[in-house]
């Protein structure tokens, strides 16, 4: 059970000789790739903000002629129906359901009501002095659920996961990994999903993996106390028949693996992929569907040493609020925390360290086993085929409170009369859920959706108005719910969200639409909704870009019992992932 009655208060930022003593302690102090200034500094207690960017002219479609997806073998060929031009482009995803494009990744320092600060490109292929066997990652554009970003749980860098492949490569978001190869998979490419961090000086380490093949790579957490080097990520994996090979089902979900200590050149060839949680339907007496499926998870948190999940896409499994038990071990006497799939973590438990030892020659009928990962009592548990809930992003305020980004059903029913996506407006769920523990379960407390403006149309400088021809839906975008998440707590009560929104539109592919980064302060205390609260929008995308992500900057205390610090200034943040069946 959650210990009860601790608040995470906002505390001082480290300083930078403290955070610099910090790093050369720990063994990748000297590893990461130098940014291209040497005087770039995060400031902690600011806002990290991550972004795909679109690259113009730098593919080359043909309509009525580009095979999509490339290198297709018949019957999986489709023709292309729109060239390379943004936004366009995005309509070619009504034919190819895999359709994305790989982009730049950029990351923006902002003050906490969104003031611009500094920015930070990843090195990509199209960076200078970026060769094909140096350090580089991009993102798939149109992949809504990537570039998750998350402090490691010791504050000293932020993690987010993209790809090893140059910019403006095609379907690269549902690609086979090198060596965990589909061979249903109509994306006949392979590349290999990379995790990265960041520190408090821009400067970027990245860690390959050949988990998520078919798919992607969402979110990824370093557990880097007391010199531990393992990421815990999630994703997807997946993009072939129903029957998928081990390698697939084994590589999605939620991993674990070891943080590399070189540079990708110099990295060996990673191994098969090492999940650390694994869930299954039949856990909660429900009839076992497809297989690797259930654990189509994208959003990633830990609290209280426990890794938390969530699930909300996808016609399989169950979407709600996971966390990974690890005191269920029958063999030193420890029971389950959720015998009957649902439960709260045991007070015993510890973060993970190593993988599940799983039976290879049952993971095609079963998954992987043995099952430890929970559903969080009270939330919800009917299968995702009637899902009402669309969970996303997570963050604990304390051990009482947290919040879950609904990101919205994503329907597109639009009245132009009222110029209004009103499947989207009438969503009682969608936007920032506020859930309370009563020392036994958690219940859903109320809603916050005031200044979203759900359903309603916006434009966007550059961007298309009028009709999408494709799609005979307006392409202005509306907001639909929240993605990613991460919080503060106020020494006044209160705790500050900030949050990614999501969008309906009448794009080819609304992850592709501009989108915003808005925030909204709550009174912890309340369990009814109160009066006056509402978000404020604090940064719009332009035409080419998309928000991913947001966390607190590398270096942001987090007010932390053992460190001797003043809790009385700056922000803390806790962190808060494209199959087509998915995302």
């Amino acid at each position: 059970m959650i210990a009860r009655g601790s608040r995470l208060f906002v505390g001082l930022p480290l300083s930078k000789s403290v955070l610099a003593l910090t790093l050369a302690s720990t063994a990748l102090a000297g590893s990461f790739a130098r940014a291209d200034e040497d005087d770039i500094h995060f400031r902690p207690g600011h806002l990290l903000l991550s972004r795909a960017v679109f690259a113009n002219n730098a593919v080359t479609i043909t309509p009525g002629v580009t095979q999509l997806p490339p290198n297709c073998v018949s019957p999986n060929c489709v023709t292309a129906t729109a060239d390379g031009t943004y936004p366009t482009v995005f309509n070619n995803d009504l034919v190819d359901g895999s359709f994305g494009l790989t982009a730049k990744i950029v990351l923006d320092e902002l003050r906490l009501d969104g003031d611009h600060v500094r920015s930070r490109e990843v090195p990509n292929s199209a960076s200078r002095g970026v060769s094909p066997g140096k350090d580089q990652m991009v993102t798939s554009f149109s992949s809504k659920s990537e570039l998750a970003l998350n402090l490691s749980l010791d504050h000293r860098t932020v993690s987010f996961m993209g790809y090893l492949a140059p910019i403006g490569a095609i379907d690269v978001s549902n690609s086979n990994t090198p060596f965990v190869v589909d061979p249903t998979n109509p994306v006949t490419s392979t590349y290999y999903r990379l995790v990265a961090e960041v520190d408090e000086h821009g400067r970027f380490h990245f860690t390959k993996t050949n988990a998520y093949s078919g798919n992607n790579g969402r979110a990824a957490i370093l557990n880097d106390r007391h010199g531990g080097r393992v990421f815990y990520t999630v994703g997807n994996a997946g993009n072939g028949g129903k029957t998928q090979p081990v390698g697939v089902i084994v590589g999605t979900g939620t991993q674990i693996m070891t943080e590399a200590d070189a540079a990708l050149a110099q990295q060996p060839d990673p191994a098969q992929p090492t999940p650390v949680g694994s869930f299954n339907v039949t856990e909660l007496g429900q009839p076992i569907d497809k297989i690797g499926k259930d654990t189509n998870f994208r959003g990633l948190t830990v609290f209280d040493n426990v890794v938390y999940l969530t699930k909300g896409s996808g016609g399989n499994g169950v979407n709600t609020l996971y966390f990974i038990d690890t005191s269920g071990n029958a063999a030193n006497g420890n029971p389950k925390a959720c015998p009957n799939g649902t439960g709260v973590p045991n007070p015993s438990a510890t973060l993970p360290t190593t993988p599940i030892f799983y039976n290879a020659a049952t993971v095609q009928t079963t998954g992987v086993t043995p099952y430890n990962m929970c559903v969080l009592s009270g939330f919800p548990t009917n299968p995702a085929k009637t899902a009402t809930s669309f969970p996303f992003g997570v963050w604990f305020a304390d051990a009482e409170t947290l919040y879950v980004a609904d990101e919205g059903n994503g329907t597109t029913t639009y009245d132009a009369a009222s110029n209004t996506y009103t499947a989207a407006a009438s969503q009682t769920g969608a936007g920032l859920q506020k859930w309370v523990f009563n020392g036994t379960t958690w219940t859903l407390a109320y809603t916050l959706q005031a200044g979203l403006g759900l359903g309603v149309p916006y434009t966007v400088k550059g961007y298309p108005t009028g009709n999408n021809a494709a799609t005979k839906l307006p392409w202005s975008p509306a907001t639909d719910g929240l993605r990613n998440i991460t919080g503060r707590v106020n020494r006044d009560g209160t705790a500050t969200i900030f949050a990614i929104t999501a969008t309906v539109s009448g794009s080819g592919d609304q992850g592709a639409d501009p989108n915003r980064l808005v925030s909204i302060t709550d009174k912890l205390s309340a369990t009814t909704l109160p009066a006056g609260e509402h978000f404020a929008t604090l940064r719009t995308a332009n035409a080419g870009e998309a928000l991913r992500g947001v966390s607190f900057t590398p270096g942001t205390d987090l007010g932390r019992d053992e460190e001797a610090h003043d809790r009385s200034s700056c922000g803390h943040g806790r962190g808060d992932g494209d199959c087509r069946d998915t995302d």
